[in-house]
C-alpha cells in the first residue's frame, strides 16, 4: 500500500516561497517509503513545480485525494476538508483570535492537526524550525534600516548604507559576502564618532538570536556583557572600528518583585508574576535591538510604551534607532509592534505622540522592523534547514492511521504531543484552548 501525500503552495502572500518539503527529500523520501508525492502548482516557490516533477511528484492544481498535506502557513478555512491531516504552523496555540474561525472548522470536519511549533524534545526545545533563518533575515533587515535610518537623518556618512533587505541578495552566500565588505569597510575607515559606541542588543540567545547574531560577527565586532555598558559609556574610550554586541539573558530583563528575592530561572518559568521588567536600565546604551525571544501574556514586557516614551523625553536625541521585531507579536514583548508588515514595506516608526505607525525610516521615535514571516527572505536556505529537520518524522505522520484513537497512535513521541487535534478533538496537551473557542 502507498500513501498519498500532498504539498501544498503557500499563498498567504507574494513573498511567501518556502516549502516545508524540498524537490531532493520528495526523491529521496519516494523512494525510501512506499510514500507518492502530489505538489500543488505555484508560480512562486523557490522551488519550480519542474523540480518537483523531476524528483518524482506529480504536479497538479488540486490535493483533494490526499488524506495527508503538508503546508508551512496557515490554510485557508475555506479550503479544509473533512478527515485530512493538516500539518502547518497553524498559529492557534495562544488562543490567536485570527485563526480561531479556522481551528473551529478542522474540528467540525473531524481533521487532525499538527504543529510544526509544538514538535519539541524532553527539554521543550524545537525540533523542526525556521528560526536561525528567521534571525539570519531580521539582522540583515535591520542593517538595512539602520543604514536607512541614518541618511534619513543626514549628517555623516554612513556605511550601512550599503546594507540592502535579505531578499534583494542572491542567496545567503551572497548577503554574507556583501555585509563582509561592510564590515572590512569599517574595520578601515570607522564610523563617525556621532554614532560610537555603536551598541547592538540581543534578547534571547536561542536559535533565532543565533541567527542574528552570526550576521553581526560578520562585522568587526567586541562582545561586552549587558551590565558592563554604563562603565563602557562612563569611561568615554571606546572604538569607532568596532561595533559592540551584547546578549542578553533572562536575569537582565527581569527582576524579582519582591527586593529581597534573588532571580532564579526556573523560578521565573513557573511563577512570572513574581517579577517585573527590568531592561529599561538599558536602554539608553543601545543602538539597535534584536528581540528574540519568545513570549506570552504571563509574563512581564521586555519594553512598554511608557517606556519607551520615556526614553525619547530624557534626550533630544536618543542613540536608540533601530529595533529588529523578530519575535513579531503585536502589542507583546515590545508594547509599540503595533503592526506587523511585509517585505514590500518593512518598517515603520512608532509616532511617539499618536502611538501609530509611520511606513518608512521618518519622524520622532524608534524604527521597527517587523516583517511576520522573515525566513522566506531566505528561501532557499530557509527550506532545505527545515526539510532537514523534518525528514526524520515524516514518514511517522505519512503514514500513521490516524482512525485509531488516540492512546493507540503510534506516533514519535515529538509528533504525538505536537498533535492538536485529533479526529476533530483536543488532545490532552491542549484541552486548555476551549476557553478560546468557546
Amino acid at each position: 500500500m502507498r500513501h498519498l501525500v500532498g504539498i501544498r503552495r503557500e499563498d498567504k502572500n507574494k513573498w511567501e516561497a518556502r516549502v516545508p518539503i524540498t524537490p531532493a527529500h520528495v526523491s529521496e523520501l519516494g523512494s525510501e517509503l512506499p510514500v507518492d508525492f502530489v505538489v500543488q502548482t505555484s508560480l512562486i516557490r523557490v522551488f519550480s513545480d519542474s523540480d518537483y516533477e523531476k524528483a518524482g511528484a506529480r504536479v497538479a492544481e488540486s490535493l483533494d485525494d490526499c488524506p495527508v498535506v503538508f503546508a508551512v502557513k496557515e490554510i485557508p478555512t475555506r479550503l479544509l476538508q473533512e478527515g485530512r491531516t493538516y500539518i502547518y504552523f497553524s498559529h492557534t496555540i495562544k488562543g490567536q483570535p485570527y485563526n480561531m474561525e479556522m481551528l473551529k472548522r478542522l474540528m467540525e470536519l473531524k481533521c487532525q492537526l499538527i504543529d510544526y511549533e509544538c514538535i519539541v524534545d524532553e527539554k521543550g526545545r524545537r525540533l523542526v524550525f525556521f528560526g536561525r533563518h528567521a534571525g539570519l533575515a531580521g539582522m540583515i533587515d535591520a542593517l538595512w534600516a539602520l543604514g536607512q535610518r541614518l541618511e534619513w537623518e543626514g549628517g555623516d556618512p554612513n556605511p550601512f548604507g550599503a546594507a540592502r533587505q535579505a531578499f534583494r541578495y542572491r542567496d545567503l552566500p551572497d548577503a554574507k559576502e556583501s555585509l563582509t565588505e561592510v564590515g572590512k569597510a569599517i574595520a578601515k575607515n570607522g564610523i563617525p564618532e556621532s554614532l560610537a559606541p555603536m551598541v547592538f542588543g540581543f534578547a534571547g540567545y536561542g536559535n533565532v538570536s543565533q541567527g542574528a547574531q552570526e550576521i553581526l560577527d560578520l562585522f568587526p565586532v567586541i562582545e561586552v556583557d549587558p551590565d558592563e555598558l554604563p562603565g563602557l559609556f562612563e569611561k568615554g574610550s571606546f572604538s569607532t572600528k568596532h561595533l559592540y554586541k551584547t546578549v542578553f539573558h533572562e536575569r537582565h530583563m527581569v527582576a524579582p518583585r519582591n527586593d529581597g528575592d534573588l532571580f532564579e530561572l526556573q523560578d521565573y518559568y513557573d511563577h512570572p508574576e513574581k517579577y517585573r521588567s527590568d531592561f529599561n536600565r538599558y536602554l539608553p546604551y543601545l543602538s539597535v535591538l534584536m528581540n528574540c525571544i519568545f513570549w506570552t501574556e504571563e509574563y512581564p514586557r521586555l519594553i512598554t510604551n511608557d517606556e519607551i516614551a520615556g526614553l525619547f523625553a530624557s534626550v533630544e536625541s536618543p542613540r536608540f534607532r533601530v529595533v529588529g521585531e523578530i519575535s513579531c507579536d503585536p502589542g507583546g514583548s515590545v508594547e509599540f509592534l503595533v503592526k506587523t508588515t511585509d517585505s514590500g514595506n518593512p518598517v515603520f516608526v512608532y509616532d511617539l505622540e499618536t502611538g501609530k505607525a509611520l511606513d518608512g525610516v521618518a519622524g520622532k521615535g524608534p524604527v521597527l522592523v517587523g516583517v511576520d514571516n522573515l525566513p522566506c527572505e531566505l528561501p532557499l536556505e530557509s527550506s532545505g534547514h527545515f526539510s532537514e529537520s523534518l525528514k526524520p518524522y515524516f514518514g511517522a505522520i505519512a503514514m500513521a492511521d490516524y482512525t485509531l484513537p488516540y492512546d493507540a497512535l503510534d506516533l514519535p513521541l515529538p509528533i504525538k504531543k505536537a498533535l492538536i487535534l485529533h479526529q476533530g478533538e483536543l488532545t490532552p496537551d491542549y484541552r486548555y484552548m476551549k476557553e478560546f473557542i468557546s
